[in-house]
Parts: structure tokens; C-alpha cells; sequence
């Protein structure tokens, strides 16, 4: 096991062995247990009381963040020529079809998200082998298989994010920078799991948020107590 730096230690210290935080103390503590000299994701982790292999427990949704993620999202406009200048007046870094599907074939990817209109699906769905193991196929359960592409880039670059929960029963996902204030986190936080207590399957029982973790890229994590948020 690697040996923990002077800043490391500093950085654990400060986090109480078995303490539930509040989510407004975690906030503000996750920005103080951060030694990286680059501006860290902060990352949230929430085990649901559910069974993902059971279809009607699958966890899966859209949240758009007040405060946005921090990252820049690049995104891959695949539309009818009619749709592209709205396309890219919203923002998408990269707007066409058919040369695109080509690049994609060829092995590019140096994109994060796609956008595309159901009548282009068919012209994608060879492409899966690519796009698939990147989480990189559009989809209409996440937005991003919608007939108002400029609307759906919009929001992709505002802080929409896409989540499912893991085999595990735990979703995991970015919901900000260290950068932000602890508000900003919060804020982004309860936004997060106010959506997944939303949809909540009606077969789960018993607890469904049975824990939630706040960190930072290569800090330790921070347990939140849930009531803080719901």
C-alpha cells in the first residue's frame, strides 16, 4: 500500500472516524481535504436499496445541476442539415453527419457526448461497436436522441449529466470542481439525489438512500448523512 503524503495525512486528519457529516459540512470540508494542484471533480456516491439486475429496479435518469459541472463538455451534433447552425449557435463543438460517421468508423472519439434526431438512429446503430464500451451511443431515455438538438446541446452544456445506477446498487457521478464554493456543491448535490429519490422504483422497500459519500479526486470520501439532503 502506497504511503501517505505529509498533505494526505494533514487531509485525513480532519475527517472524524465513523462521524455523519451534514451535506453543507461536507461541502466545505471536501474543498479543505483536497492536496491536488489541478481543480479536482468532486464526485458523490449513493447506494440505493435496490437490485439493478431486476429490470423494474433499474435506476437510470437525467439531472441538469444549477451550477453545472465545471468540465468542458464537448459535443458531437449529428443532424439533418436544416438543424446545424441552431446546433451550433448553442454551443456543439463539432455539427454535421455523414463525414463525422465516417470518422467515427475510422476510430475517433475525441468527443464526450452525442446529440442526434431519431431518423439518424439508423445510420448510428452501426457505429455501437465504437460508441458503445465509451458511453458515448445516444439515447432518448438520457436526451440526447431528441428532434430539438440546439435545445438538447444546450442543456448538455449547461451541466445535464446522465446516470445509471452500477451492478452494484451504487450511482456514481462528478457534481462539480473544488473550485466551487461549498454552496455551489450542495446545491448540486441535493439537486442529484432529490432526482434519484424521485425515481425511486415502486417495488424498492425498506431504505432506498442507504448511504452517501462526498470526495474529491484522490481523497478520502465523506459520509453524508442523508437526512441532511432528502
Amino acid at each position: 500500500m502506497a504511503k501517505l503524503t505529509k498533505n494526505q495525512k494533514l487531509a485525513a486528519e480532519k475527517i472524524e472516524a465513523g462521524k455523519l457529516y451534514s451535506l453543507n459540512e461536507a461541502s466545505a470540508l471536501v474543498k479543505e481535504i483536497t492536496t491536488t494542484k489541478f481543480d479536482a471533480s468532486v464526485d458523490i456516491d449513493v447506494r440505493l436499496g435496490v437490485d439493478p439486475r431486476k429490470a423494474n429496479q433499474m435506476v437510470r435518469g437525467v439531472v441538469s445541476l444549477p451550477n453545472g459541472t465545471g468540465k468542458v463538455v464537448r459535443v458531437l451534433a449529428l443532424c439533418t442539415p436544416d438543424q446545424e447552425a441552431a446546433a451550433k449557435e448553442a454551443g456543439a463543438d463539432y455539427v454535421g453527419l455523414d463525414e463525422y460517421i465516417e470518422k467515427i468508423k475510422g476510430g475517433w472519439t475525441d468527443i464526450d457526448v452525442i446529440i442526434t434526431m431519431p431518423q439518424i438512429m439508423g445510420k448510428i446503430g452501426a457505429l455501437g461497436r465504437v460508441l458503445g464500451p465509451r458511453g458515448l451511443m445516444p439515447n432518448p431515455k438520457s436526451g440526447t436522441v431528441t428532434m430539438d438538438v440546439a435545445k438538447a446541446v444546450r442543456e448538455v452544456k449547461q451541466g445535464k449529466i446522465d446516470f445509471k445506477v452500477d451492478k452494484f446498487g451504487i450511482v456514481h457521478t462528478s457534481i462539480g470542481k473544488v473550485s466551487f464554493t461549498p454552496e455551489a456543491i450542495a446545491q448540486n448535490a441535493t439537486e442529484f439525489v432529490q432526482t434519484l429519490i424521485k425515481l425511486k422504483p415502486a417495488v424498492s422497500k425498506g431504505t432506498y438512500i442507504k448511504s452517501i459519500y462526498l470526495s474529491s479526486t484522490m481523497s478520502q470520501g465523506i459520509k453524508i448523512d442523508p437526512k441532511s439532503i432528502e
